[in-house]
C-alpha cells in the first residue's frame, strides 16, 4: 500500500487516524506524512509534518509529487464557518479539493498512468437536504440546503469524475457527526453535540442551542477513524460507478443524548446543562438529516456504535481519561 498522505492531519480526526495508522499500520512499514496549518502539541507521530494551507497549488503539488499511494483529504471549513463566510467556504471545501485532483492528474499523466492513487474524501450527511423520510436509504438524492453541503457534494462528484478517468482510485464517505469530540467548541453549527456532553463530563457549563425533540446522527471519533481505515483497504470493485457512501451511526434526540449522560455521569453533571435558543443553529440543524439505513456500507464492513450510551464511553475511555 506504500506511503500515506493525510491533508487536514492536524485536525481532531486527522490526529485519530495518524494515532491508529502508527499503532497498527496498513502494511509494514508505511510512511505517513501530515500536512496542516499546524499540528496540536504531542500530537499523534507520523514520519513527516508538512505545514501550509491546502488552498496552496505550490505546497500541494509538492506533496503529491512524492506520490503517495494513499491520501486521506481531510481539510475543510466546518459548517457554521462555510455558510457566515461563503467566499472563504467554496475557496477550501470545492476549489482547493478541484486542485488537489489536478495535482494527482498532472502526476498520473507525468507516469504514463503508472501513479494512480487511491484517495478517501471525507464528505458529509450534510449533502442530503429536506424533506426527509423516517429515514434516508442509499437511493435518496442529494439535494444540500447549506453552502457546506454543496461544496462536499461538488466535490463528491469531481472525485467520482476523475475516477472514472482513471487518474486515481477512491471513494467519499459521508461521515456522520463526529461526536464526542475532544478538546474546546468549534465554529460547527454542530458543535453543541459534543458540548453538551464534553462540557458537563468536564465540570464545566455547556450550552444548548436547540430544542431536546432535534434528532441527529451520529458516531464517534473512534469510529471516524475506522472508516477511513477501512476505506483505504476496502476492495472499490464492488462499489461499481457510485463512489460516494452513507456510514453507519447513530440516530437519537438530544433528550436521549443528555438521559445517556445521566445514565452514566447523573444528575449533576446533566444540571451543567443550559438551554439559550439560537435561531442560526436552530434554522441550520433543522435542514439536516435524523436518521439512516446504510445498508450498503455495512454490507462493506463499515462499522459504528450501536446506542449514544457507547458513544459517550468512547469518549470517556479514549479522551477524558487519557
Amino acid at each position: 500500500m506504500g506511503d500515506i498522505l493525510i491533508i487536514g492531519g492536524g485536525g481532531m480526526v486527522g490526529q485519530k487516524l495518524a494515532a491508529t495508522l502508527n499503532a497498527s499500520p496498513l502494511v509494514k512499514d508505511d510512511k505517513v506524512t501530515l500536512f496542516d496549518l499546524g499540528f496540536p502539541d504531542n500530537g499523534a507521530p507520523a514520519a513527516v509534518r508538512a505545514t501550509g494551507n491546502a488552498t496552496d497549488p505550490a505546497l500541494i503539488k509538492s506533496l503529491v509529487s512524492k506520490r503517495p499511494e494513499t491520501i486521506f483529504h481531510l481539510a475543510a471549513i466546518v459548517s457554521g464557518q462555510a455558510e457566515t463566510d461563503f467566499d472563504l467556504g467554496w475557496q477550501v471545501n470545492m476549489a482547493a479539493f478541484q486542485m488537489f485532483l489536478g495535482a494527482v492528474r498532472q502526476e498520473h499523466t507525468d507516469s504514463e498512468g503508472a501513479y494512480c492513487p487511491r484517495v478517501i474524501f471525507t464528505s458529509s450527511i450534510a449533502v442530503f437536504g429536506p424533506p426527509f423520510p423516517d429515514k434516508i436509504g442509499d437511493e435518496f438524492l442529494c439535494a444540500p440546503q447549506t453552502s457546506y453541503g454543496a461544496q462536499k457534494a461538488i466535490s463528491e462528484l469531481l472525485l467520482s469524475d476523475y475516477i472514472r478517468k482513471g487518474f486515481c482510485d477512491g471513494l467519499s464517505i459521508r461521515l456522520p457527526t463526529i461526536c464526542v469530540r475532544p478538546g474546546k467548541p468549534n465554529l460547527a453549527a454542530s458543535s453543541f453535540f459534543s458540548g453538551i456532553i464534553r462540557e458537563p463530563l468536564n465540570g464545566q457549563e455547556a450550552i444548548l442551542p436547540v430544542s431536546t425533540d432535534v434528532r441527529h446522527w451520529h458516531a464517534s471519533p473512534r469510529s471516524a477513524a475506522g472508516f477511513l481505515r477501512h476505506a483505504a483497504t476496502l476492495d472499490t470493485s464492488l462499489l461499481g460507478n457510485r463512489r460516494a457512501m452513507n456510514l453507519p451511526g447513530v440516530s437519537c434526540t438530544v433528550e436521549e443524548q443528555i438521559e445517556a449522560l445521566r445514565d452514566i455521569a447523573g444528575n449533576d453533571v446533566v444540571a451543567l446543562i443550559k438551554p439559550e435558543p439560537n435561531e442560526a443553529i436552530r434554522t441550520i440543524v433543522s435542514g439536516w438529516p435524523r436518521d439512516f439505513t446504510p445498508e450498503r456500507a455495512i454490507d462493506l464492513g463499515f462499522r459504528a456504535e450501536t446506542d449514544f450510551h457507547e458513544i459517550i464511553r468512547v469518549y470517556i475511555d479514549d479522551d477524558l481519561n487519557a
